[in-house]
């Protein structure tokens, strides 16, 4: 079994303040950190397009982004469902999404945060789908956060994951470049017309955000993967939302809850922070006897790195 922990590295310096904390809460997890080798692999989102545990999922599925493409790309065939899509046509999607104003700008609330009904998506995308023909696009549903697209011959934009920008801002990611004004047009188009929707308007009476906007990512196909689906592979998302807002009483307390995972076998430990990733394997035995010799703290010198 191969265990993926999203937000379980803390950033270098609260990560050093956490260790003692760390080894109360969770000594199972510890000494398995003591015994294992590990892999550290830089996971820059600015470079990826995409948060660290999608670009650790896109690796291990075996994708490789074409020319001019970045990971993000990746994630239009593999969230729209990898076994369903014509392996060579480019899988574009948006994502329905809620976007306001912020102190540093704009900020994006994902659909998963949203509570979309089956019904609302199925309106909103009536609502528009004559707006997108008139731009030269096409749309139909895919699931319950998403549909897919596909985009007229000029529009060509460079892509991020929607989660990736909910994570920062909407400024930081939001291109000018030539090759997206089409997609920039019908956006605003969009967010006009929902401006009043009864979907938004129903939405408001429920106490909701209203969907107000759409992000569009994707643009790879499914040829450019090796493999389908992870196997024997369990993603534990617990420790993600206490690490983005550093409530770190949060975090070790469900840091503790996991302990007991690490008194079974494990092939494999994936772990993951804001812009790296650290994979453990178990060590062979001479090895292990190696490091244990040396010091049962040199697991601190990745999990909290003093450059």
């Amino acid at each position: 079994m191969r265990i993926v922990l999203p937000g379980a590295l803390p950033d270098p310096a609260q990560a050093r303040e956490l260790i003692p904390h760390v080894e109360q809460q969770a000594p199972s997890l510890v000494k398995w950190l003591r015994a294992a080798r590990a892999t550290v692999t830089p996971a820059d989102p600015n470079h990826t397009g995409c948060t660290p545990v999608e670009y650790w999922q896109l690796c291990a599925l075996g994708f490789t982004p074409g020319s001019g493409q970045n990971f993000a790309t990746g994630l239009g065939p593999f969230l729209y469902g990898l076994p369903d899509c014509p392996p060579s046509e480019p899988v574009w999607l948006v994502e329905l999404v809620h976007v306001s104003p912020a102190r540093d700008g704009a900020a994006l609330l994902p659909a998963g945060s949203l509570d979309i009904s089956a019904e609302q998506n199925q309106a909103l995308l009536q609502s528009v789908s004559a707006t997108f023909a008139a731009h030269g696009f096409t749309v139909q549903a895919a699931g319950e956060h998403h549909w897919r697209v596909t985009l007229p011959p000029d529009c060509q934009p460079f892509v991020v994951s929607p989660t990736l920008v909910s994570q920062t801002s909407v400024n930081a990611w939001w291109s000018q470049a030539p090759e997206s004004r089409a997609w920039r047009r019908l956006v605003n188009e969009v967010q006009m017309l929902w401006f009043d929707h009864p979907v938004n308007s129903e939405r408001y009476t429920q106490q909701r955000v209203p969907v107000n906007s759409l992000w569009l990512f994707g643009g790879a196909s499914a040829a450019q993967f090796k493999q389908k689906t992870l196997e024997n592979t369990r993603i534990i998302p617990v420790l993600a939302e206490p690490a983005l807002h550093q409530d770190w009483g949060l975090w070790l307390q469900e840091l503790g809850t996991l302990n007991t995972l690490f008194e079974s076998p494990l092939t494999e430990l994936v772990l993951t922070g804001n812009d790296r990733i650290i994979t453990l394997c178990p060590a062979p035995l001479e090895r292990l006897k190696n490091l244990l010799a040396l010091s049962t703290n040199a697991w601190r010198t990745w999990w909290s790195p003093r450059n």
